[in-house]
């Protein structure tokens, strides 16, 4: 049984820490930054060496470390053989609680957490160290990421905070600390090194880019901070590797980097993340297409599709071209180009290092922008006695891809978001689908697709296109 990531999240309970901006070590305040010398990195010497304590740490950072409790009520459909005795089947309601761990990352009670410790919750309560509770509302809440802001009501009173440091100069080996709620025992620090940098390959979020670690990680820690040995946060631990669904030594925690992002964009008054994007389709090499390109190892994305005008087609990118580097980063395939690229701003502009085969390595100057939102959504709900009776539906666009953590070169025209219960879900679409064509007529537009649903007929014929494939149904009416 292949192993699978897990968030952190044992039966109902999820765990929750923050990150904040102490002015101090190489770490960046929210309010602005400094660039400090970086410390020497050092083995212990000698045993004595071997006797420090991880305490100063400890107590920097920990007293910004919290836990955030959430709970939401859903309806629970009674099995009927029980229903027949306990109500006759009736749904009932339902409490879930989840616990997870936060950092206060501003001192007016500003604190960061993962997304799916506070998704869906109904009530968030956010307990400090001194075991003060405190209502909590969502300022920006951001799936994609697997990050989320919170706020609590300080009255004025300053919290203790934890410093962001997002300089990405951690290296392999370096020692941090995890400090959270495993299991709701109360506050736990654990302690090993960074043990791989840029995992991106394990399916966690829309921009995986992790830094692993071997220190005990478990269920109740998500959204805890990874610290360094300046008490400053590099990350926030967010799932584990395991088959039990405790620590096996394999944990990741989502890059500082991300977390300022999200956090700037919350104290901004912003209540998504508009992330920049470059206008191309990319596909991690292989050995024998490295070769096939001239190249000497397999280091790299291909350019595999271009967006007419996008940033990479306008810095002169070209299909087939293999790009190995942003800004001096090494990318090695499409998931770490997607971060290196969606950590920054919309205008920015990047340095991209570029290859082409038999041709001398190049650098490029791309200037990124907010994915496009033409065609505007239009977002529409079908109504009516028709085949898509009951689906809603909106203009497909890079920006909408975006939002919906969809290929934006999956297609354009008409999408599928959702589908109640109605004539469209009769006839099995799904969200994700494409409306191609009614009745031989070809779709393009929502308000186009409502035009020709209006047409009153005895039979429809509906193509739709799911996952790169072109379906066509004939439904009676």
């Amino acid at each position: 049984m292949p192993l699978q990531p897990r968030r952190l999240v044992p039966l109902l309970i999820l765990i929750v820490a923050g990150l904040g901006p102490a002015a101090c070590g190489r770490a960046q305040n929210l309010g602005g930054s400094a660039d400090l010398p970086q410390a020497t990195r050092r083995v212990p010497a000698d045993a004595a060496a071997m006797k420090m304590s991880f305490a100063p740490v400890v107590k920097k950072a920990a007293p910004a470390v919290v836990n955030v409790y959430s709970r939401r009520v859903v309806r629970q459909q009674v099995d009927p053989f029980w229903g027949f005795f306990m109500g006759g089947g009736i749904p009932q309601n339902r409490v879930e609680q989840s616990l997870g761990s936060g950092s206060i990352v501003r001192a007016d009670g500003v604190v960061l957490t993962n997304h799916h410790v506070i998704e869906n919750a109904q009530e968030i309560m956010v307990v400090t160290a001194d075991r003060r509770e405190w209502p909590a509302t969502v300022l920006l809440d951001d799936a994609r990421a697997d990050l989320a802001v919170l706020k609590i009501d300080t009255k004025g009173e300053s919290l203790p905070t934890i410093a962001i440091d997002d300089h990405e100069d951690v290296q392999v080996g370096d020692l941090v600390l995890a400090i959270g709620d495993p299991f709701g025992v109360g506050q736990t620090v654990t302690n090993g090194i960074v043990s791989a940098q840029a995992r991106s390959d394990v399916g966690i979020t829309d921009y995986s880019f992790f830094i692993q670690t071997d220190a005990a990680i478990n269920p109740g820690n998500s959204g805890g901070p990874l610290v360094d040995m300046d008490g400053d946060l590099i990350g926030v631990n967010t799932a584990i590797l395991s088959r039990s669904g405790t620590s096996s030594g394999i944990g990741f925690a989502i890059p500082a980097v991300m977390a300022k992002q999200v956090v700037s964009a919350a104290l901004g008054g912003g209540h998504a993340v508009v992330r920049p994007w470059i206008g191309a389709r990319t596909q991690a090499l292989t050995g024998e297409m490295a070769r096939s390109l001239g190249l000497p190892s397999p280091q790299g994305v291909m350019v595999a599709d271009l967006w007419n005008g996008g940033p990479a087609a306008r810095a002169g990118i070209e299909q087939g071209d293999v790009i190995t580097a942003i800004d001096g980063q090494a990318v090695n395939d499409p998931a770490g180009l997607n971060y290196r690229v969606g950590t920054r701003r919309a205008g920015d502009s990047l340095s991209v290092s570029v290859r082409h085969a038999g041709a001398a390595p190049r650098n490029v100057t791309v200037r990124v922008d907010a994915p496009p939102s033409s065609p505007p959504p239009d977002e529409r709900t079908i109504a009516g006695r028709n085949p898509l009776g009951g689906a809603t539906v909106v203009n497909f666009s890079p920006a909408k891809a975006s939002e919906l953590g969809l290929d934006p070169f999956a297609g354009q025209g008409v999408l599928v978001t959702k589908v109640d219960q109605g004539f469209a879900q009769n006839l099995g679409l799904q969200p994700g689908d494409f409306v191609r064509e009614v009745n031989g007529q070809k779709v393009t537009t929502t308000a186009g697709l409502a035009s020709l649903l209006q047409t009153q007929g005895r039979s429809w014929t509906v193509t739709i296109q799911r996952n790169g494939q072109l379906i066509t149904a004939q439904v009676r009416g």
